[in-house]
């Protein structure tokens, strides 16, 4: 079945793809440019991540769903187990959100277009004056009603498929404007593509998303900010499958 299943991936998969994605960039391109840049931000994203995922026949469990309030403005905080962390939220969390994801993103062909004019926010920390230009941009999304961020506050994608630690950075923006934080645990994903492989094959597997409930602020400062931090990475560590509970050091963080 593993090499049926590659052979699949080769004919239909790959240019399934790099189709769905072209058409992704042209849709943001011209819905952001003549059309409302929320809906056309979101929903091209979340239609072409879908796909995706049912292409590449992996089944999709969410749980959760019912702790989300309709309008709401939320700040996600996930742990990052692979590449099909991107496909599995935008395609299944059903919010309409905008990516915190660094900038080096940006250039990736078609993708990064599409990003760019669909105004996700490019994590920048070249210079005090780019980390505040993310910030900025991150607080007026935030200040629509029922827009949110989503994050990954480890950084970057585990090597071991175990959680590395969680930084600030989107606690503290959440503790500035008074948000709720939503943990939300992937599990699946490192087993269909774990960073060690990418650009190999994937290999076939469940993907589960739980969304945790949200963590609201119980005063603000770096208490609030601390204690924030340290459930949400409690509440998603608490949902990852057993072989990968536990803190192991990301050598990239």
């Amino acid at each position: 079945m593993k090499y049926l299943y590659r052979i699949y991936q080769l004919l239909v998969v790959v240019p399934f793809l790099v189709l769905d994605t072209i058409l992704l960039a042209m849709a943001v391109g011209i819905g952001t440019t003549i059309g409302n840049g929320h809906f056309w931000g979101y929903y091209p994203g979340h239609w072409w991540a879908r796909a995706i995922v049912r292409v590449c026949l992996l089944p999709v469990t969410v749980e959760g769903r019912e702790h989300l309030e309709k309008d709401q403005s939320y700040v996600f905080v996930a742990n990052h187990q692979g590449a099909f962390d991107i496909f599995l939220i935008y395609g299944f969390l059903d919010r309409n959100f905008k990516w915190m994801m660094k900038h080096q993103l940006g250039k990736i062909p078609f993708l990064g277009y599409a990003c760019r004019k669909s105004h996700q926010i490019f994590v920048d920390k070249r210079g005090p004056k780019k980390i505040k230009a993310t910030i900025d941009a991150a607080r007026e999304i935030l200040k629509e009603k029922g827009m949110s961020v989503v994050v990954f506050p480890e950084g970057s994608r585990t090597f071991t498929g175990h959680m590395g630690e969680f930084r600030r950075g989107p606690f503290w923006l959440a503790d500035e404007l008074q948000l709720p934080v939503v943990p939300l645990t992937i599990n699946g994903s490192f087993d269909i593509m774990p960073r060690t492989r990418d650009w190999h094959f994937a290999n076939w597997h469940p993907l589960r998303l739980t969304i945790h409930q949200p963590i609201y602020p119980i005063g603000q400062g770096p208490e609030n900010l601390q204690a924030t931090l340290r459930q949400a990475y409690d509440s998603v560590m608490s949902a990852l499958d057993k072989q990968y509970q536990g803190y192991v050091e990301n050598p990239d963080q």
